[in-house]
C-alpha cells in the first residue's frame, strides 16, 4: 500500500486530521452501540510467538526453525487470515526471501493481514537508539513492500522517559510509518515505558497521529485489573489491534510467565469473552492475534500450533 492509499483511506475512516486542536478525550463517555459480530466475520491473525516453534525470547534464536512458506500454507489451510513476524525473523526470511517473494507467498496463502514487530528504544538517544534505529528501518521498508496493517512498538527495557518525550518520539514513528503505509501500535506493558493505560493513551492522545493507536493485549489489560467496562469506552480512533490469550487469575512469577506459560484461550482463568464484547462495544472490527508464548508449545509442530491456536481462539466467538 503506498502512501497516497494508505491517507486515502485514514481519511475515509473518518478519523481526525492529525495536529488537529480538537483533542479527544482518553476515554468516550459513552459506548459505541454497535452490534456484535457475527461469527462468520471474525478474522483471526497467528501472532509471531504462537507458531514459531523453536524461537525463544531475548536469545540468539529468536527467529522461527519453520520456514516462511510452510507457515503461510499452514496458517492459511488452519483458517488465519493474518500472520506476524518479529524482527529477528524478518531477518532471517531475508536471506531466503525478497520483500516481495514475501509478500506474494502470503497473498498466496488468502493472508492479508500482516504484523511486524518488534521496535523498541524508539524514545532514547545515543548508541542505543542507532542500534534500534536498524529495527526501525528494517521494519518500517518491509511494512511498506507487505503492505503490513501494522507495526507494533513498546519498550522491554523498563527506562523511563518524560510524557512529553514520549509523544514527540511516537508521533515522529507514526508519521515515519504513515510514510511507509502502515499503522505503529503501541503494546502497553506493565512496568515499562507507558505501561499503564492511562500513561499509554496520554501517549497515543498527545501524539494524535491518524495510524497511532494502543493494541488491546489480554494479557497485559488482565495484569493491570482494566474493567472491561472501561476497554468498552477506549475511543475507537484509537482502538487499532486486539491479542488473546489466556492465564491465571493470579501470576506467581510474571516475568517467567509473561514469555513461557501463557496459554491457549479457554485453557486459563482470563475473561476472554467479556473482553471481546467490551472491544466489540467500542466498535472494534479488525482481526484478533492470538499470541500464547509458552514453552511446552515451542516443541509442537507446525501443522498443531496452528490448528490449536485457530480452534481454541474461534470458541471464544
Amino acid at each position: 500500500m503506498d502512501r497516497r492509499t494508505f491517507t486515502k483511506r485514514m481519511g475515509q475512516a473518518g478519523l481526525a486530521v492529525a495536529g488537529s486542536s480538537a483533542m479527544p478525550s482518553i476515554f468516550s463517555q459513552e459506548a459505541s452501540n454497535t452490534v456484535m459480530r457475527d461469527k462468520s466475520e471474525i478474522e483471526l491473525l497467528a501472532s509471531y510467538w504462537t507458531i514459531a516453534g523453536g524461537a525463544f525470547p531475548a536469545t540468539a534464536q529468536e527467529y522461527s526453525p519453520f520456514d516462511l512458506r510452510d507457515r503461510a500454507e499452514a496458517c492459511g489451510r488452519a483458517g488465519f487470515k493474518g500472520m506476524g513476524f518479529w524482527h529477528a525473523d524478518v531477518e532471517r526470511i531475508l536471506e531466503t526471501y525478497s520483500a516481495r517473494e514475501m509478500k506474494q507467498i502470503l497473498d498466496d496463502n488468502g493472508i492479508e493481514h500482516v504484523e511486524l514487530e518488534f521496535i523498541m528504544e524508539w524514545f532514547t538517544d545515543g548508541e542505543r537508539r542507532q542500534a534500534a534505529d536498524q529495527i526501525r528501518n528494517l521494519l518500517l521498508s518491509t511494512a511498506e513492500t507487505v503492505e503490513a496493517r501494522h507495526i507494533k512498538i513498546g519498550d522491554l527495557s523498563g527506562d523511563t522517559a518524560p510524557m512529553d518525550r514520549l509523544i514527540e518520539e511516537y508521533s515522529q514513528l507514526c508519521a515515519e510509518g504513515a510514510n511507509h503505509g502502515t499503522n505503529i501500535i503501541f503494546e502497553l506493558i506493565p512496568g515499562m515505558v507507558a505501561g499503564t493505560l492511562e500513561e499509554a493513551m496520554t501517549m497515543i492522545e498527545g501524539a494524535n497521529q491518524n495510524n497511532g493507536g494502543l493494541m488491546v493485549d489480554m494479557w497485559h489489560f488482565h495484569s493491570l485489573q482494566v474493567p472491561n467496562s472501561t476497554t468498552e469506552t477506549l475511543p475507537l480512533r484509537y482502538l487499532k489491534g486486539v491479542e488473546l490469550n489466556d492465564g491465571p487469575a493470579e501470576f506467581t512469577d510474571w516475568d517467567d510467565e509473561v514469555i513461557n506459560h501463557r496459554l491457549l484461550c479457554g485453557d486459563g482463568e482470563f475473561d476472554i469473552k467479556g473482553l471481546v464484547q467490551a472491544v466489540q462495544t467500542a466498535g472494534y472490527d479488525g482481526p484478533y492475534g492470538v499470541e500464547v508464548l509458552n514453552q511446552s508449545m515451542r516443541s509442537w509442530s507446525l501443522d498443531d500450533l496452528v490448528t490449536q491456536a485457530y480452534e481454541t481462539t474461534m470458541a471464544m466467538f
